[in-house]
């Protein structure tokens, strides 16, 4: 199945891209995606922080399972002032 990935902020800067396409096994989940996400763009290998993740603009749980077509936002933390 192929889903599409949004990177924002820091994340988007580290990787060097906001979008990207990842062909993932039937029954993959947020959690399996977000590994692949970050083999492909070494420069978030070493990222440890609490991201929020929505699935066609719905905040989810890592253990989601993706379907086909589905789009999945990773959210870094926002600082403000």
């Amino acid at each position: 199945m192929k889903v599409r990935v949004k990177l924002f902020a820091m994340l988007r800067e580290r990787a060097g891209t906001g979008n990207a396409v990842h062909e993932l096994p039937e029954g993959s989940t947020v959690n399996d995606l977000w590994d692949a996400v970050r083999r492909e763009h070494a420069g978030l290998s070493g990222v440890e922080l609490k991201l929020l993740y929505a699935v066609n603009s719905e905040y989810v749980a890592l253990e989601h399972r993706l379907a086909d077509g589905d789009e999945v936002a990773f959210i870094p933390p926002v600082s403000g002032g």
